[in-house]
């Protein structure tokens, strides 16, 4: 190794660190943020949801036990199910059968 690449290397070394220490930030101005920041303002404070009166509650419970209850038609989900169990066996056992053989040219 040479005396001389150390010496170079000290000076720009030096240079450098003699830059940073002279280097002054240019003073920001006081007013800067204005149009960057918004001002703040506290929302409005919410208000409680008014609570129903017994005779409201009452009355609500009356009518949904007088109402008839919605009929729901049957369907025939066993029956599907039967039929779809069926496709399943028949598929598992395609799949086990053995495959044809191709016949080699």
């Amino acid at each position: 190794m040479s005396t001389s690449a150390v010496a170079r290397k000290d000076l720009v070394q030096e240079a450098y660190l003699r830059e940073l220490k002279a280097y002054k930030a240019p003073p920001k101005d006081v007013n800067a943020h204005k149009g960057q920041v918004r001002e703040f303002s506290a929302p409005a404070a919410p208000s409680a949801p008014s609570a129903p009166s017994s005779s409201e509650i009452s009355s609500e419970l009356e009518a949904y036990a007088a109402a008839e209850p919605d009929a729901v038609p049957v369907s025939h989900a066993a029956d599907e199910a039967v039929t779809e169990q069926q496709d399943v066996n028949e598929y598992l056992k395609e799949l086990q059968a053995d495959l044809p053989a191709e016949p080699h040219h």
